[in-house]
């Protein structure tokens, strides 16, 4: 590192103390490599400031967390090198709710005096948190679809053994799908799971009142009001159109767990998806109502009518499939008896393939793929448990993703279900190995061009049925594809219960 420790000290707008180094936009650091763009905010508790930045060597923006301070304290010192150590171990997490990280960087040549320690992230798209709010609260529903993807994130990470840095309000930005995100991920040196889940807890408080919970807030957030005492006044006091289970739960993550404090994301997580069911429920009975029900009707009424109306749908659904069935049945023998007499033995559709953990693939296998993130692949309805679909990739088989229960075997209610595989650049593939004990799941690979095609616009590269434990399914393409979807044709399970679960997914390259 050149030069000495500016020894100036700016005021920041957005509150704590102030640092002792003077980065601008149009800075450089990492030994050249980096130029700041626009700076979004600090975590002065943390002795961090969150940037904007480009980098020029892949020529695309990176969201940027610079630990700050002076580098002749050794407290300081000891407090950077220990959060650049905690953050070096996100390399192998991937989760939709935090921007992956990139790079970690102590000071190198050429970087300003008193930057101590660089932490580069993919950037988040979208907008900031504190923008979010900025008009006043959000509707209890928006509030908890926004907030599980971090909430499920938070969750993962404590899972293996990993402490975010979820617990400041500038840390986190909202993508253009509408869901919040880590953005700028890097733990303090005494941050603590518990930590994680008292942020997820004051992000919820924030969306649900506009106010922060927890110390270290920008000043440009009011702090949220206490009673005599000292406890936070519950989101419902304030307004008192929030549920009380979602207000319960925001405060429950800010107290102490010897006080009945919330000790995990998943106890949130499920309480966010029961409230955003909930709101879903309530959107349905509106629309209802918009269509024409009668105003006599009692909510219970429309309920039943709604449900009835389900029903028939599906009623007609399975007479539909019946007769398709029956049609194809009789196709099927017509085209048996031309073949038989005309000695015709060609097959214009490839048979479906029953892999098994020892099937020979169809090109030499080469190394697992590194996943750059998964998603839920949907074309109907509504994803299926899409906050648990980062399990099939976190190397643990005793998770797993699970589908929806479906009474009737697919396509009745929706063609099928996939999982979308982003891959880290374009790769030839071999095979794909998917753990399941959902035997007699139907599964065909498909590759796509960009992320949430239309299925038309996909390409079959590989079918299986899944009969053991781990089962193979080949690739018969050897053009190099990024985004690989695992699409779920034919569930497991029967007599009305089918489901199908996933507890892993490798992918690997040709050799």
């Amino acid at each position: 590192m050149s030069g000495k420790p500016t020894e100036s000290v700016t005021p920041r707008q957005d509150g704590g103390a102030p640092s002792r180094v003077d980065l601008t936009a149009g800075a450089i650091l990492g030994e050249g490599r980096y130029r700041l763009l626009s700076r979004l905010g600090a975590d002065h508790r943390a002795h961090a400031e969150f940037w904007r930045a480009r980098d020029g060597a892949l020529g695309r923006d990176v969201a940027m967390t610079v630990l700050v301070g002076s580098p002749s304290d050794p407290e300081t010192v000891a407090r950077t090198r220990k959060t650049l150590e905690r953050t070096s171990h996100f390399g192998g997490f991937i989760h939709p709710g935090m921007a992956r990280v990139l790079d970690v960087l102590a000071p190198g040549k050429g970087d300003p005096a008193g930057a101590l320690g660089i932490i580069v992230a993919e950037w988040t798209q979208g907008h900031d948190l504190v923008d979010l709010v900025a008009d006043g609260p959000l509707p209890a529903g928006t509030a908890a679809r926004l907030l599980e993807p971090l909430a499920a994130a938070v969750e993962a990470a404590h899972h293996v053994g990993l402490v975010l840095g979820a617990d400041h309000p500038q840390r986190i930005r909202v993508t253009p799908e509408g869901e919040l995100r880590l953005a700028f991920p890097a733990p303090r040196p005494e941050a603590t799971p518990r930590d994680d889940v008292r942020g997820v807890g004051a992000a919820l408080y924030l969306m649900l009142t506009g106010r922060w919970a927890l110390p270290g807030g920008p000043n440009s957030l009011p702090a949220a009001p206490t009673g005599p005492d000292g406890a936070v006044v519950a989101p419902r006091t304030l307004q008192p159109t929030v549920p009380h289970q979602l207000s319960t739960i925001a405060v429950r993550s800010l107290v102490d767990t010897s006080v009945g404090g919330v000790r995990t994301g998943a106890a949130i997580l499920q309480v966010l998806e029961q409230a955003a069911a909930a709101e879903a429920e309530t959107a349905m009975m509106r629309a209802i109502q918009e269509r024409g029900e009668p105003a006599e009707l009692t909510p219970a009424e429309a309920k039943e009518k709604a449900r009835e109306r389900v029903r028939r749908r599906k009623l007609v659904a399975s007479v539909t499939v019946l007769a398709l069935a029956t049609a194809a049945v009789l196709v099927f023998v017509v085209m048996s008896a031309v073949d038989m007499f005309a000695g015709d033995k060609k097959h214009t559709t490839p048979p479906l393939v029953v892999g098994s953990h020892s099937a020979n693939p169809a090109a030499p296998v080469g190394p697992a793929v590194e996943v750059a993130g998964v998603e839920i692949y949907n074309v109907k309805g509504t994803p299926d448990n899409k906050n648990r679909v980062d399990r099939v990739i976190d190397g643990d088989p005793e998770t797993a993703w699970q589908t929806d229960t479906y009474r009737q075997q697919f396509p009745a209610l929706k063609p099928g279900i996939g999982l979308q595989f982003r891959l880290r650049e374009p790769t030839a593939l071999s095979k794909i190995v998917v753990e399941s004990p959902s035997q007699g799941t139907a599964v065909e690979v498909r590759a796509a061009t960009n992320r949430n095609p239309r299925l038309d616009d996909t390409r079959l590269i590989g079918q299986a049925r899944l009969e053991q434990r781990q089962t193979d399914v080949p690739i018969t393409s050897g053009e190099p594809v990024q985004h690989v979807i695992l699409w779920i044709t034919e569930l497991g399970g029967n007599a009305g219960k089918n489901a199908t679960e996933i507890s892993e997914v490798k992918i690997y390259a040709r050799g």
